[in-house]
């Protein structure tokens, strides 16, 4: 039952997290320019029901929809939620939030199974027309279900929870709230009571009113802040006590509340911290009046008090604090208590990770390892939303090693958004299969804490010590060179695999056969092979194409001319007009030799340089013989 609400609250809070942007932008609208905002203006105020209505909803559904269907089931999720929109009648209805977290996913699963159907089924030539049209078809199927029946649905679900607030409130008894907002919180839940539940009954209570409590009850950041600060004082596991303060800037500065869950889950019964803590403070809020004109998203104090009316800040601050106060005092003695007895940070992380990677339907991957940390040029700390523990522990470990190797770029983002040219991926361990998806290109580090982990640890041994031995090495080797002189300098040069005099630029156009003999002859005066490989070079062309296409070209001998070659090496014969390979065109035509199988080797370094379209671009013209072995070293 819990696991199953995990991966529910999980999923929720996926279609919330991406977008949080957008809540941030109409909250800024709705406390900067209505009639008693900051900056009143009612024709700038007018964006904000809109942004309501249509902007944030078709966000949420479109991004359900991608979750589960992809691009095809984003756009079918956007279609679809105008449905329920229109269902309840447009900015006069209820805001379709919850809707569009049910009818997004909805969309986005109807066109995945159309798709799954498809496969294998789509008639050539036909393959855009049936895409482009069951999209339409079927997100006006399920725009229609939004209209009769989603969409009032929603609305009825609301109104009775509209009523039920109503109730609380009128019966002071809204601070019950707490006992089920702060465990929805450590279940992921957050998300989706705060902008599915809260938000739509507190847009309506701040059109009539002005401001809302309902923004207050899940965004205070008061409750999670006394449980971090009683681990800063009362902890005695090390790891613990240094990654709280860092937790404490996180959440309270930052609004990223997931930070402070593994801490609770390391002693579960610190629950009653911030239940306890978050009710006094919706009692304080209850009898001030305080109430906020927008949603703060994501909690963090700034976020809450630019949200606050300008009479009741003060009063906000103070219930705020009163929260953080009484959240601590429970929390201490639990803490001081229990400490060491429940598990480790890392334990709770991990299962906090667990929990998440089985929203996600991933399985658990054991940790990775590197041995080799040579060419390491970028680094990517990757969470599951991004913005978060990864920034957190990209910062740390940007910050460790800047003295060591300053040559490195260190960044974060989320898991499925890992860029191309990173060279290795630093992730929970949960989140590994996720990771090898988004960059396959990458070599991975997986842990259970981006604060402390011995695989971060070693990785930074690792780095530092190559480091160290490269600066030897290089240093060793500008004493070699001033000692052994021009002709060891010489002779040195003539061992590299490429260099400046196996590099032919801006040649006039020629036969497909002059080009391979060029660079063949090239191969030659190189060292690298004897004259006959020139011809087997020529008979590997007549069997099949050495055209790779995108202008490239890689001529070599077949397999009974490796008696020719004499060392390995590459050439290169640029022809910037091209020579014809067939029904394309060589601008780049490099010559390959290689000793056993090293060619195999070559090739694959040939495409690691040329994989940036701009690279090899400038390759095709560039008289600049000096960057293209930059290129290719």
């Amino acid at each position: 039952m819990k696991n199953g609400v995990q991966k529910f609250g999980k999923f929720l809070s996926s279609m919330v997290m991406p977008n949080i942007g957008a809540f941030i932008a109409w909250g800024l609208i709705t406390a900067l320019f209505i009639a008693d905002g900051w900056l009143p203006n009612e024709g700038l105020a007018s964006i904000q029901p809109y942004m309501l209505t249509y902007l944030l909803p078709i966000l949420i559904a479109s991004t359900g929809g991608a979750l589960i269907g992809g691009e095809r089931g984003r756009v079918m999720g956007a279609i679809a939620i105008m449905g329920c929109i229109a269902g309840v009648g447009g900015t006069e209805g209820q805001p379709m939030l919850m809707g569009a977290m049910v009818i997004g996913p909805f969309a986005g699963w109807v066109i995945k199974k159309f798709d799954e159907l498809m496969d294998g089924h789509m008639p050539t030539g036909f393959e855009m027309l049936i895409n482009n049209f069951s999209v339409g078809i079927f997100g006006m199927i399920v725009a229609i279900i939004g209209y009769f029946l989603i969409g009032p649905v929603m609305t009825t679900i609301l109104n009775v929870l509209s009523a039920g607030v109503t109730v609380l409130i009128d019966h002071a008894l809204l601070p019950l709230v707490a006992i089920f907002v702060e465990p929805a919180k450590v279940l992921f839940l957050n998300n989706a009571i705060n902008h599915g539940i809260f938000t739509p009954i507190g847009s309506a209570q701040a059109e009539a009113a002005g401001q809302s409590i309902m923004y207050m009850l899940e965004a205070n950041p008061g409750p999670g802040l006394g449980v971090l600060l009683a681990y800063c004082f009362m902890a005695k596991d090390k790891v613990t006590k240094q990654s709280a303060p860092g937790a404490v800037i996180i959440h309270f500065f930052g609004g990223i509340h997931e930070i402070y869950f593994p801490y609770i889950l390391m002693n579960p019964i610190l629950i009653v911290a911030p239940i306890v803590g978050n009710m006094c403070s919706i009692v304080f809020f209850s009898l001030t009046g305080c109430g906020l004109k927008g949603p703060s998203s994501p909690g963090s104090i700034i976020a809450f008090l630019s949200m606050a009316p300008k009479d009741k800040i003060v009063l906000t601050i103070v219930g705020v604090l009163i929260a953080a106060v009484v959240s601590f005092v429970i929390a201490a003695p639990i803490i001081r208590m229990m400490d060491g007895k429940k598990g480790s940070l890392s334990e709770a992380q991990g299962k906090m990770n667990q929990m998440k990677a089985e929203a996600k339907g991933n399985a658990v991957s054991p940790a990775d390892t590197l041995t080799d940390v040579s060419g390491i040029k970028k680094i990517i700390f990757a969470c599951d939303a991004g913005m978060g523990s990864s920034a957190m522990g990209a910062t740390k470990f940007r910050n460790r090693i800047k003295n060591v190797r300053s040559d490195i770029i260190v960044k974060n983002t989320s898991v499925d958004t890992i860029p191309a040219d990173c060279d290795v991926a630093v992730v929970q361990t949960t989140l590994a299969e996720r990771a090898r998806k988004s960059a396959p290109q990458a070599r991975l580090i997986t842990i259970g804490n981006f604060l402390a982990d011995p695989s971060l640890d070693a990785f930074y041994e690792q780095l530092a010590a190559e480091k160290n031995s490269a600066d030897a090495a290089q240093a060793g080797a500008e004493a070699a060179v001033a000692n052994a002189g021009a002709n060891n300098v010489e002779n040195a040069a003539s061992n590299k695999v490429i260099d400046a005099h196996g590099i032919k630029l801006n040649q006039t156009p020629v036969s497909k056969e002059e080009a391979i003999r060029a660079a063949g002859e090239l191969l030659v005066k190189q060292g690298c092979v004897d004259a006959s490989y020139v011809d087997a070079m020529i008979e590997r062309e007549r069997l099949t194409t050495t055209y790779m296409g995108m202008g490239l070209a890689i001529p070599h001998g077949t397999s009974e001319a490796k008696g020719s070659v004499k060392k390995t090496g590459i050439v290169l014969v640029q022809y910037p007009e091209g020579v014809d390979f067939g029904d394309e065109k060589a601008q780049l035509v490099f010559g390959i030799a290689g000793i056993g199988d090293e060619h195999l080797d070559l090739l694959q370094k040939i495409c690691e340089a040329l994989e940036d379209e701009d690279v090899m671009d400038k390759m095709k013209t560039t008289d600049d013989v000096a960057w293209i072995l930059e290129q290719l070293a």
